[in-house]
């Protein structure tokens, strides 16, 4: 086995190129400009699109977007479009790539998406099996040699079209993104292949669910993202008060 990459903070998987920008990048951007190693994970290359020329556009896309939020690592897997299921030969694929790089968090997405891609709802059952997957032991042959990994947090993400409702059983946490926005449209911007002149009406909407997020949390953004753990800390002023000061 060769010897592992230096590990990464924080991954992100996505089904397609363009869904973490959507759902989380203003939380990506925002660590990474803290200096956290981010990573993303597509499990598709996203193609066929209607107004795509293929795989290498899409690819150049993402790896344009990546770089917008200062993402030092992104890999596609070589599962199809459109035809994205939850099978083992997916959930070892996306285990290992945890195995080799050793997040200690992991962001999936939260929920599917009716009357759009079916995919998405694939990419939450596969993401938390590979969470799961990554911790096991007695299982070399299956990941290679990778050594067990047992990613400490796993948070979920939203592509939503209004606020999101939290799945029974997962906590809110809204990110703070205030300053982080502009990058988010950014990156989505990236795609224009997917977000041509006439579906400009997309990035005001993601402004609107942004700061909508933010009012309600007391932000002038935020992103909504959930865990399957109630919030706990031992310092909760730092938690309470993110900017260290106190109440005077």
């Amino acid at each position: 086995m060769d010897a592992l990459p230096q590990p990464l903070d924080v991954i992100a998987v996505g089904a397609h190129p363009d869904d973490v920008e959507i759902g989380c990048g203003g939380t990506l951007a925002l660590l990474a400009a803290q200096g956290h190693r981010v990573g993303i994970v597509d499990l598709t290359d996203g193609e066929p699109t209607p107004r795509s020329s293929g795989p290498a556009e899409r690819l150049a896309e993402a790896t344009a977007a990546a770089r917008v939020l200062g993402a030092v690592h992104r890999e596609t897997l070589p599962f199809p479009n459109r035809r994205l299921f939850d099978t083992f030969e997916v959930r070892v694929a996306l285990a290992k790539v945890f195995r080799r790089w050793r997040p200690g968090v992991v962001l999936g997405l939260a929920d599917g998406t009716p009357l759009a891609s079916p995919d998405h709802a694939q990419a939450v059952a596969i993401t938390e099996a590979a969470v799961f997957y990554s911790r096991l032991t007695k299982w070399d042959d299956t990941f290679a040699g990778l050594p067990v990994h047992t990613v400490p947090q796993f948070l979920t993400y939203f592509l939503f079209a209004g606020i999101p409702t939290v799945p029974h059983g997962r906590w809110p946490l809204v990110v703070d993104i205030t300053g982080f926005l502009d990058v988010k449209l950014e990156a989505i911007a990236c795609y224009p292949s997917q977000f041509p002149p006439e579906k400009a009406h997309v990035f005001p909407r993601v402004r609107a669910m942004a700061e909508t997020a933010g009012l309600m949390a007391g932000c002038t953004a935020g992103e909504v993202l959930a865990s399957p753990r109630l919030p706990c800390t031992t310092e909760p002023l730092r938690m309470l008060l993110p900017s260290g000061g106190g109440t005077t």
